[in-house]
């Protein structure tokens, strides 16, 4: 989640309508949002401009912002730099006291072309940040998000009403708005028309979807409209998802229908009771790995992924050692485990903590663990057929995202669902043959 993702379009000497150096931070959902300001700050003239989209998941993430920020203008001393995101909407004035940075723009306001339109004209103020929490709508736009012509991000909603102990998130997001459902499945409809293989429901919190809306309607029956809706798509993917909240139409939809991608990430973030009371988060060791087996014994393909913290206040080499067992206990092939770093502003930040040092060892003996998971779960796909989508030249992605390599002179196109034959693995990453 603190990872830069260099998404960066041509430099300031490249054509204006090229579109402007966009460097972004953190998560799916903030790289998908910078191609959303892309499209804004292109069509407003702003081609020239650099854009730091930053993430407030951690200290390392807001370090790597600023330190963005400087060589940014170290290497493009007459650029604009406009910062965005997470880090900016939290700590406004602490970016806009760097005397690199040409305005700081809020969460909500970098997703509306009049901010862009705003700042090209030049009176625009110089920090434009409103209050996260006091915002209530969904705007219709934030559904409309691609990834080239591959897959299609559909946000279906953000923010977030928990307050998980670690996390800053809700105060850079607000909290939890959902899109009504027609409008979801309008879009959807859109996108297959258009050509797209397979569509990513998307958000903060994700199956928090419709608690705010009229009924409280639950993520399951979203998901089982897009099916019924849409019934020429060919693939539904769902991106993190939260436990404890599936639903059992939600459930009966991922274990009943082959068009959803046999692929749960979840918000798992550690594997002892203890620790997860101390997170504030709302389930048990139990209830992850009594889930996994339950979706495992009814949809044998399903593979899981999962987040976890290594090192959190408080945390005992026993207590770790339950995170560690939850690898195997869950079946997990796919891990996002991040060393904990006190992020100020959050009751974490105040807990007593064993140092950086304790918790990037813990880390690393977890992606170690990892690792070997994600090895066996690779081994046990050899010799199957599996259906991907192909995201570039010689590179695609296996319904439970397993990612292949195969020829990249195959004909076979960025966008389609092409049958690959798995031949072996790297440790990392499948090999595999188009299927004669």
């Amino acid at each position: 989640m603190a990872t830069l993702i260099e998404n960066k379009a041509p430099s300031a000497n490249a054509d204006a309508m090229a579109g402007p150096d966009i460097r972004t931070f953190g998560c799916r959902l903030n790289a998908w949002e910078s191609e959303i300001m892309r499209d804004h700050a292109r069509a407003a003239g702003l081609g020239e401009a650099i854009i730091i989209n930053t993430c407030a998941v951690t200290n390392e993430a807001v370090r790597q912002a600023r330190q963005s920020i400087r060589r940014a203008r170290r290497d493009h001393p007459d650029a604009s730099i406009i910062v965005t995101g997470c880090a900016a909407q939290i700590e406004p004035e602490r970016f806009a006291a760097m005397p690199e940075v040409t305005r700081v723009v809020g969460n909500m306001e970098k997703m509306k072309a009049e901010t862009w339109e705003a700042v090209a004209r030049g009176d625009a103020a110089r920090t434009l940040v409103n209050d996260i929490m006091s915002v209530r709508e969904t705007a219709g736009h934030l559904v409309d998000g691609l990834d080239g012509r591959t897959r299609a991000y559909v946000q279906v909603q953000t923010g977030c009403d928990h307050r998980c102990t670690f996390c800053i998130i809700p105060y850079g997001r607000g909290n939890s708005r959902s899109v009504p459902d027609t409008e979801i499945t309008d879009q959807i409809r859109r996108l297959v028309d258009t050509g797209h293989q397979e569509i990513v429901l998307t958000g903060v919190d994700l199956t928090s979807w419709g608690a705010d809306l009229d009924g409280e309607p639950k993520l399951g029956r979203l998901v089982k409209a897009i099916l019924k809706d849409v019934p020429d798509l060919p693939r539904l993917r769902l991106s993190s998802i939260d436990a404890i909240e599936i639903d059992p139409d939600l459930f009966e939809a991922v274990t009943g229908d082959a068009r959803i991608a046999p692929h749960l990430h979840l918000s798992l973030q550690a594997g002892d009771d203890m620790i997860l009371k101390r997170m504030k988060r709302r389930h048990l060791r139990d209830d992850a790995i009594q889930l996994c087996q339950s979706l495992k014994a009814a949809r044998p393909d399903i593979a899981f992924g999962a987040d976890l913290i290594a090192g959190f206040p408080t945390e005992t080499e026993e207590m770790f050692e339950n995170s560690i067992k939850l690898v195997d206990d869950c079946d997990l092939a796919y891990l996002h485990v991040f060393p904990f770093s006190p992020r100020p502003g959050t009751p974490a930040a105040r807990m007593p903590w064993s140092g950086g040092g304790v918790a990037k060892e813990r880390a690393a003996r977890l992606r170690a663990k990892g690792d070997a998971a994600l090895a066996r779960h690779l081994s046990g796909m050899i010799g199957s057929t599996q259906a991907a989508l192909v995201e570039r030249p010689g590179f695609a992605r296996a319904p439970n995202f397993a990612a292949i390599r195969f020829d990249e002179h195959s004909p076979a196109r960025a966008g389609a669902i092409v049958d690959l034959v798995i031949s072996g693995h790297d440790g990392q990453e499948l090999t595999g043959e188009v299927k004669a």
